[in-house]
């Protein structure tokens, strides 16, 4: 790592840690206050992140191909996050998600830092798998919001029906509200979820030579889980409980086929 990747680095880290002491302090020192300044919160870590992206930039952009290696692949899921999160929070009451985001956000950058990048990761540049991987990662990233936002609707929901809303609870937009946006979240990061694997599956030449087989199954799995999810909202209008189960599920699902293959490949077989 260079010394400008690494001072990028730390500053990104140090922007991420100040944005999540306003989040902390707005929601568990001011009780009374039942909104957080999203305008500070949206300006600091608006900083960080396009720190966090300009780290990125110089990490995994080579004059040989693209160093996506598990490290790499992670923070870049969190910045993209990060960013559709701050994208989002110009329009919708979101900033509550801060709370689990900019700690991620946090890890990943650490992580980096802690660890060498991994040459066998090296993707040569071919504009089918950058679209492929492009795709991947948005779905991703929107399907770990919508993950993210359904939890905090379970733990609204836990709350209100014991009739203890703490300062946190109350910071949370209505439940109906909260409710609608997973399924918008859910909605867009399902076709880009289909678009990903609809590409992949044209641009997949031998799955066995390229230990892909558990990688494709596990994301056919997850489209799955997430068409049933949709389909039982339309027929059904499922919401509630059910909607957080089968989203979960999903984003597991997802998360193991995403990340399951690098973790055994990087970190356990050594490849």
């Amino acid at each position: 790592m260079s010394m400008t990747t690494l001072y990028l680095n730390l500053t990104a880290i140090f922007f991420y840690l100040f944005a999540l002491m306003v989040v902390v302090t707005q929601l568990f020192f001011h009780n009374n206050e039942t909104h957080l300044q999203k305008n500070k919160i949206l300006g600091i870590s608006s900083v960080a992140t396009l720190l966090h992206i300009s780290v990125l930039y110089q990490s995994i952009v080579t004059s040989q191909g693209l160093l996506l290696d598990l490290f790499n692949m992670f923070s870049l899921v969190s910045a993209l996050m990060m960013a559709m999160l701050l994208l989002t929070m110009l329009r919708r009451p979101v900033e509550n998600l801060t709370l689990v985001l900019l700690p991620v956000a946090i890890i990943a950058l650490s992580l980096r830092l802690l660890t060498e990048a991994k040459s066998s990761a090296l993707i040569q540049h071919s504009s089918e798998l950058q679209l492929h991987i492009l795709l991947s990662v948005v779905a991703f990233s929107l399907l770990s919001i919508a993950a993210i936002q359904a939890i905090l609707l379970a733990v609204q929901e836990r709350h209100l029906r014991n009739h203890r809303p703490s300062g946190f609870i109350r910071a949370l937009p209505p439940m109906e509200s909260m409710e609608t946006l997973l399924f918008q979240v859910i909605y867009i990061g399902f076709v880009m979820l289909t678009l990903a694997l609809f590409n992949g599956l044209l641009t997949l030449q031998d799955m066995f030579a390229q230990h892909l087989v558990h990688k494709t199954i596990l994301s056919l799995s997850a489209w799955l889980v997430f068409a049933t999810l949709i389909w039982g909202r339309w027929r059904y209008g499922w919401r509630g409980r059910t909607a957080i189960r089968w989203t979960l599920t999903g984003l597991i699902t997802l998360l193991m086929a995403y990340f399951g293959s690098k973790i055994v490949l990087e970190l356990i077989l050594q490849r």
